[in-house]
């Protein structure tokens, strides 16, 4: 553990993922602290070891990193992207509803196929990559279904059962048609993290993975599967 300690202490910011994935909002993550272009400083890691109710409810910024992205199939699935440190998205995108909100542009979703409007933050150019993917889904007539009734993009709330706020709170998640969708909680009829779970997917894999191709990560790629919601973490691609 000390060896960790003092080899982060010597981190380089430049090298560091968060900082080429938030370019111009992250200045350098050294002495264990990322340091914002606001000049506000948050630390990195804590350096405790937590089990996995204290990961999700009282994660440090390291921790959010603590699984794997994987794109292998429910067989590897791991609940990456669940874990969010609040003070770290308030940071980056607003620390309240109304601060959020003044950073949200309107982006129009598949002209062609359905031509409705959403609202999505504008910080680290999120809504581009929104944009991106609606125009190459909207060359996919026979995804419409998946595409029309939009369950929601921003809305300032509290993940249901937790005090966590939800990754829609901060303008950068979209949650397709639910009618298509499955969630753990509505399929298991519970809130219990710890609930055997068995995995449930009506959304097809090429959407996903014109989502993946600019930044976005699936919730059907996780554990405790939520496979309507998008939400954009480019850290998770980082090279």
């Amino acid at each position: 553990m000390l060896l960790k300690i003092l080899l982060f202490l010597n981190l380089v910011g430049s090298d560091h993922y968060l900082v080429s994935s938030y370019s111009g909002i992250i200045l350098k993550v050294e002495n264990n602290e990322v340091v914002f272009k606001s000049g506000n400083k948050l630390v990195y890691d804590d350096f405790k070891n937590k089990s996995i109710a204290e990961l999700l409810n009282n994660p440090d910024i390291e921790d959010q990193m603590h699984y794997a992205y994987n794109q292998d199939g429910p067989e590897k699935n791991t609940d990456a992207g669940r874990i969010r440190n609040d003070a770290f998205f308030k940071e980056i995108y607003g620390h309240t509803k109304q601060e959020v909100a003044k950073n949200l542009t309107t982006v129009t979703w598949c002209p062609k196929l359905v031509n409705s409007k959403l609202l999505f933050s504008k910080v680290n150019n999120a809504h581009l990559a929104l944009a991106a993917v609606s125009k190459e889904l909207d060359e996919h007539p026979e995804w419409k279904k998946y595409l029309i009734n939009i369950g929601g993009t921003f809305n300032w709330r509290n993940i249901s059962g937790t005090n966590r706020l939800s990754a829609h709170s901060f303008g950068i998640t979209i949650d397709i048609n639910t009618s298509y969708s499955n969630y753990w909680q509505w399929d298991c009829g519970c809130k219990n993290e710890d609930a055997k779970l068995t995995y449930k997917n009506r959304i097809p894999l090429g959407i996903v993975h014109i989502f993946e191709k600019h930044g976005f990560i699936w919730g059907g790629r996780w554990l405790h599967y939520d496979t309507m919601h998008f939400e954009y973490r480019p850290e998770f691609y980082a090279k």
